[in-house]
């Protein structure tokens, strides 16, 4: 029996002309068996290639089942060499073998921390080598002009090929692509022993001379090479891809820069390939409401040809097409160029795989769900507006807001512009292929996205470092629907506020606990544990906030104002007596408190104030004895800063309150006035332009002595008044006395 012929097929990875080179090579040699580069864990993956509903750009995806984090992406495109090679071979009935370093010891040995999906790669460039031999500076452009466009290629042109490439290798090698080779050759050698007569070796063209069965080195040195790996359990499956992560643009190493032209490349016969392709670019151009003739895109074919003619080139590449669009199509412009370039060049495909693919049950409950709430996954970034009164759509909200909570981000939230109430959500959704690894990690919280994510949260619960997490966590629990896991959280945070003496971080959990409250009904959540906590936190807050308050430097004074105004928002949210009773108590003594820092002293006054609770008298002469030649500049400042905070009114129609700080300003020293200034800068530069030109105006008129003041009524000519008046009583449904 004579030796089976070995045929290595050196290609570049996902190129168009050397998927034609390895289809017309394959049905040269007729082969018993087909072997591709990739790990052998994706031969469970085969015989799903034959299914329909498997629509590259796909990848697959090897994940340690323990620590799904470390996974490996193995890209396919209808144009990558490997996925013509496998298709070739379901279609004639060969088998075939993936053949690379196992993912098992791959995956073994990286960092569980660096989650960037990857493909077990060179460190070296041999292409380079060779385009720098034949007079080129971009190594892109030689391989296109020597391999992708010519249409010639036979098992001859990949054994000239695979010399050139013995060549330029030399010492290249490193430690990892010798393990990666060795196990290469221990695939074939063992299909040589079974028999076959012809076999196709499909692989990076780099490693073609190393897989000549001619070349082979020992048995014994690559057995070596293979020896005590380390190994961890792993799981194969299909995961979509999309043109975006095949190009450089997305930072995977793929080696594609323009997926999308490769791809028309590839399914366009030779003689359209030029004229369809601006067909497109017109198109594209349409539909964003720019001109783009038929004449347009005729002469900018021609011109197209003719700069390959005059640039020596044997066919019409992407730069010729983007330089005629530029001077025919976009008038010169490259800004209408980077439409084509994200909608064409690069593309906005997205695969699809089949039901049957293997996944773990939790890809399998948000596949389902994906399909019965009309969500489908998209490559492309949309922007989805949901109404939370439409039951449908509400459980649309719910799904993402879940998926958030697993880290798996296929959905941010945006601004809804516009709103009814809290009743609108608007969502930017964009399926990416690294969601994939998110869901099979989010896996090991539970089997489906409502069980997952509850145990997430519980488990958050746990662990967390402080109130302000619970908080959070809570409202998590509000918008994804979890019962269960806002129970846990309750049950976490009555625990932790029970020992909790700090009053700033109780402080900061009184905002998130109202609005799971005040909300709740719009989801018909029971929030009867929540208010019960809310309240305990609300009055051990009240009694503690002066003590809190006092000898603080300015940064925990920063701190104490923020954490101050959220619980007081939290509070006005309820408007329960029970809450607002013991917080106004507290914040009334606060205010009177003259040593308190005056950020926080400051601010607390400007809440009374607005709430109704201090006089503006006292408020005003509150204010004169704070910026009173005794009180250092600095803390004068810090108290007008947190007392100003709001809307400019206080200071347009309170003439009293704008005198004082006026006065206080002039009468500073010069060394003083040089402290202050940056500081109330600050304060004034919160107000809009408008406000600040009114405040200006009013304080010359106070100057002058030309701003009069008059009582409320004196002006008013209520018989006038009296239509208006009862126009809005109705609006309103009040009864209008005749």
């Amino acid at each position: 029996m004579s030796d089976p012929r070995v045929e290595v097929l050196g290609v570049r990875h996902h190129g168009p002309g050397s998927a034609r080179s390895v289809a017309r090579a394959l049905d040269e040699l007729l082969p018993d068996v087909v072997v591709i580069e990739g790990p052998p864990e994706l031969d469970a993956l085969v015989p799903l290639a034959a299914d329909p509903d498997l629509v590259p750009p796909v990848a697959g995806l090897v994940y340690a089942v323990d620590e799904p984090r470390r996974a490996a992406f193995y890209p396919f495109a209808v144009f990558s060499p490997e996925w013509v090679a496998l298709r070739w071979a379901l279609e004639h009935g060969v088998d075939v073998r993936f053949a690379d370093l196992p993912a098992t010891h791959h995956l073994a040995g990286g960092d569980p921390e660096d989650d960037t999906p990857r493909r077990p790669g060179r460190r070296v460039d041999p292409i380079s080598a060779l385009a720098s031999a034949a007079g080129y500076d971009d190594p892109e452009r030689w391989w296109e002009d020597a391999v992708e466009h010519r249409r010639t290629s036979s098992l001859a042109h990949f054994a000239h090929l695979r010399q050139a490439m013995e060549g330029v290798r030399g010492d290249l090698e490193v430690d990892d692509d010798a393990r990666r080779e060795a196990f290469m050759r221990k695939v074939i050698r063992a299909e040589m022993r079974g028999g076959r007569e012809r076999v196709a070796v499909v692989c990076g063209a780099y490693h073609a001379p190393a897989l000549d069965p001619s070349s082979f080195p020992p048995v014994s040195r690559d057995n070596a090479l293979l020896s005590k790996l380390p190994k961890v359990k792993v799981a194969a499956t299909w995961a979509p891809w999309s043109s975006e992560r095949l190009s450089y643009a997305s930072g995977y190493g793929a080696g594609v820069r323009s997926p999308g032209w490769y791809h028309h490349l590839f399914v366009t016969s030779e003689d359209e390939v030029v004229p369809s392709w601006f067909v497109r670019v017109a198109r594209a151009l349409r539909g964003e409401n720019l001109d783009a003739s038929t004449a347009s895109v005729v002469e900018a074919t021609r011109l197209a040809g003719a700069l390959a003619a005059v640039r020596g080139r044997p066919s019409v590449g992407l730069a010729e097409l983007t330089d005629a669009a530029r001077a025919v199509l976009t008038y010169g412009s490259d800004l209408p160029l980077r439409l084509v370039d994200r909608t064409l060049v690069i593309g906005e495909l997205l695969g699809r795989v089949p039901e049957s693919t293997p996944m773990v049950p939790l890809a399998g409950d948000l596949a389902k769900q994906q399909k019965t709430l009309r969500l489908k996954a998209s490559a492309t970034s949309t922007v989805v507006q949901l109404d939370l009164r439409r039951e449908s759509q509400l459980a649309r909200s719910v799904l993402l807001h879940r998926l958030a909570v697993l880290d798996v981000p296929w959905g941010t939230q945006v601004d809804a512009g516009r709103t009814t109430g809290t009743f609108k959500e608007a969502w930017q959704l964009e399926w990416t292929p690294e969601l994939a690894v998110a869901v099979i990690e989010a896996s090991l919280h539970g089997t489906t996205v409502r069980s997952a994510a509850e145990s997430r949260i519980a488990e958050d619960a746990r662990e967390a470092a402080d109130l302000g997490v619970l908080g959070r966590l809570i409202e998590e629990c509000l918008l994804a629907d979890l019962p269960e896991g806002l129970r846990a959280v309750v049950a976490a945070l009555a625990e932790r506020t029970a020992r909790q003496h700090d009053t700033e971080a109780l402080l900061r959990t009184i905002e998130p606990l109202a609005r799971t409250c005040r909300y709740g009904d719009v989801r018909g959540v029971d929030v009867a544990d929540v208010a019960h906590v809310l309240q305990t936190v609300v009055v051990r807050t009240s009694v503690g906030l002066r003590a809190a308050c006092s000898s603080l430097d300015d940064d925990s004074a920063a701190a104490m104002r923020t954490a101050v105004e959220a619980a007081h928002r939290g509070v006005a949210l309820v408007d329960r007596d029970d809450l607002r009773d013991p917080w106004t108590e507290a914040l009334v003594a606060v205010g009177r408190d003259e040593t308190i820092h005056g950020a926080v002293a400051g601010r607390v006054n400007r809440l009374l104030l607005d709430g109704g609770h201090l006089a503006h008298d006292e408020a005003a002469a509150r204010l004169s004895r704070r910026l009173s030649p005794g009180t250092p500049a600095p803390a004068a400042a810090a108290w007008l800063d947190g007392f100003l905070t709001g809307e400019a009114l206080l200071l347009v129609h309170g003439d009293d309150l704008l005198s004082i700080i006026d006065e206080w300003l002039v009468d500073a020293s010069e060394e003083a006035f040089e402290d202050l200034l940056p500081l109330v800068r600050r304060t004034f530069s919160r107000y809009q332009p408008a406000e600040r030109r009114l405040i200006g105006t009013h304080l010359r008129d106070l100057a002058s002595g030309t701003r009069t003041t008059t009582s409320s009524t004196d002006s008013l000519d209520l018989d006038r008044a009296a239509p208006a008046i009862a126009a809005v009583a109705r609006l309103l449904g009040m009864e209008v006395a005749s």
